[in-house]
């Protein structure tokens, strides 16, 4: 019974080898058949049992922040022969590496001190439970002895409660704990970092900063490796909830599917594609969705996004007259400002835990990936909507050709971006028009992809690649980020040179947050222009290794990939490219009027 914790299972073989933890890459897991050994009683700390649970769980990287609650902690993770500490500029970025790092990994960590550390990753942890990501994050906080006094302590805000940060964390984290004391903290720590990988959520460990060293007898020997129990389907519930989607299904003329961002959550992406052979339906991915099942499968028709869907994909899926989409997630972003031309009594809903079959009945406590899987060996084979599909798709024209010298058109890089990936590529694309040029990238088999869609933290790709590359060592990553974004995080580009990474960043400068003027444009929308590769040079220091380019033809471009893929293949290598201000995709230009609608509604008549 396979209960590990990774990525999409349709990405890649997963090990079925019952750890906890394990990417779905993996070949295998540490510690699953390691007798747990003795420890001296030296060692017997609370800092090296959580050391040792973070190495067997999957973690070798812990993004961090050091700070005088924390440095203790950190002296017993830099301990750990497994375990690497990456100091990181700031706790937004070491929150959103730990993003990254789960996304790849399938589990991430970080460590910040009280409050101060805290209240900074709050956001990167509240993106990661947008997500559906199981991060751990771990605060050193006060001496257990100055609870329950009077006392007032500096990274505060002044009051002796020092409740503040574990009440912030409560609404954007599955589980708090608050280690005070020895006696219970095995329990605490091992509860906190089952129940992330259990909710695929993050989880908030916060540690007293005189406990870390200290020995108990809990911690003699090393930690016995998690075995979570797989949730299962009831099993009346689930033949119920197959028997009634076979009897919608079966009635349908062109009935179609439709694939979520929740699979990862279920771990059911080959579920999905197993269905799709067994039915012979055309199917689609929501945009948040894209990287978790393969786009090289025949019956792949791409990204149903509303109104600005992959060509034909939006009119295939809409004129069906059934409709099943596994693990999806309806906003207004996801739904193009509520446009979407779907009909609930056509729908069949299929969450992780949850079926709800049109208009009919619901069924709970049934599994995704189960349930996926008992409705292909069922369903009737129907290939009519992607015939239809096949009748009426015309493949897309390529971008007019430069002249020479002529300024470089956005989506004249992303011809190049497309030709660079393979499977050992890896694509990361920040919040704004990247959302849209990268969704009509064609992935090949393998090819890694993320961003974050329901969040849509601007900013967040500087450390997410950060996070992602340091968990995929086997594919270089490309990240594609606006200029807007990359002024809120640019410091950890300090970082990714400090862990050797050959990632390729095209930073996009077109002078602004052009998906914020597409919405409401104002002079807010204009930021100061930086000299980005003097910057990533002065950040470089001719310490590790780095190389810049600036391009502004196609000419440029050309000889800048060359370089980043051939002499300067191990090197971090980052392209400034300069692109009109008003250079945006149709896609953005549509999306950006309808969300911007959906944003002006006035109130509703009291």
């Amino acid at each position: 019974m396979e209960t590990h914790i990774g990525s999409v299972d349709g990405a890649a073989a997963a090990a079925d080898n019952g750890a906890v933890g394990c990417p779905a890459s993996a070949v295998g897991c540490p510690m699953t058949s390691v007798r747990p050994a003795p420890v001296s009683a030296g060692e017997a700390s609370l800092g090296r049992h959580l050391a040792r649970r973070l190495v067997q769980v999957g973690v070798s990287d812990v993004f961090a922040v050091p700070g005088d609650f924390n440095l203790t902690l950190l002296d017993h993770l830099i301990a750990e022969p497994g375990l690497r500490l990456v100091g990181c500029c700031n706790e937004l970025n070491a929150g959103y590496a730990a993003d990254g790092y789960a996304r790849a990994r399938g589990v991430g960590a970080c460590a910040v001190t009280f409050t101060v550390g805290g209240l900074s990753v709050l956001n990167a942890i509240a993106g990661a439970y947008s997500e559906n990501l199981p991060v751990i994050c771990i605060a050193g906080g006060p001496n257990s002895n100055d609870y329950g006094t009077n006392r007032i302590l500096h990274h505060t805000i002044g009051l002796p409660d020092f409740s503040q940060e574990l009440r912030c964390f409560q609404t954007v984290t599955c589980h708090q704990a608050v280690v005070t004391n020895l006696e219970d903290a095995h329990e605490q720590i091992d509860t906190a970092i089952a129940t992330a990988l259990r909710e695929s959520k993050p989880v908030y460990l916060s540690i007293s900063c005189n406990l870390p060293g200290l020995p108990h007898p809990t911690f003699s020997r090393d930690p016995v490796p998690f075995f979570l129990a797989p949730r299962l389907s009831n099993k009346m519930g689930l033949e119920a909830a197959v028997e009634a989607t076979v009897e919608f299904l079966n009635k349908a003329v062109k009935p179609v599917l439709v694939g979520g961002p929740k699979l990862r959550v279920a771990k059911a992406g080959k579920a999905f594609v197993d269905l799709v052979d067994a039915s012979g339906y055309a199917y689609a991915v929501m945009p948040s969705a894209k990287g978790l099942v393969p786009e090289t499968h025949p019956h792949f028709i791409g990204t149903y996004w509303g109104a600005v869907s992959t060509a034909f994909c939006a009119e295939i899926v809409e004129s069906a007259d059934a409709y099943l989409f596994a693990g999806p997630i309806f906003n207004d972003y996801s739904s193009v400002g509520y446009s979407f031309l779907l009909k609930k009594d056509k729908a069949i809903i299929v969450q992780p835990e949850r079926v709800i079959v049109g208009n009919g009945p619901a069924f709970g406590c049934v599994m995704m990936k189960e349930f996926l899987s008992e409705l292909a060996k069922r369903v009737n084979k129907n290939t009519t909507a992607y015939e239809n599909y096949k009748r009426i798709f015309v493949p897309e024209g390529q971008p007019l050709e430069s002249e020479p010298n002529e300024p470089l058109r956005v989506n004249v890089l992303f011809k190049h971006v497309q030709k660079m990936l393979n499977s050992d590529s890896a694509v990361i694309a920040e919040t704004g028009d990247s959302w849209f040029n990268c969704q009509k990238l064609k992935l090949p088999e393998g090819c890694g992809y993320e961003f974050q869609m329901q969040y849509g933290s601007i900013g967040w790709s500087v450390g997410a690649l950060l996070g992602y590359a340091q968990g995929a060592k086997d594919k270089r990553v490309i990240a594609c980020i606006g200029d807007g974004s990359f002024q809120v995080t640019a410091q950890d580009v300090s970082t990714m040179i400090r862990c050797a990474q050959n990632s390729i960043i095209f930073l996009i400068n077109n002078g602004g947050y052009t998906i914020e003027v597409e919405i409401h444009d104002g002079p807010y929308n204009v930021i100061k222009n930086w000299n980005y590769t003097g910057l990533v040079d002065a950040i470089h220091n001719g310490e590790g290794k780095c190389w810049t380019s600036k391009v502004k033809c196609e000419e440029e471009l050309t000889e800048a990939i060359g370089m980043a893929l051939g002499e300067k293949k191990d090197c971090l290598c980052f392209i400034e490219v300069i692109a009109h201000k008003d250079d945006t995709s149709k896609e953005l230009l549509e999306w950006g009027s309808r969300v911007s609608a959906a944003n002006s509604r006035p109130p509703n008549p009291q």
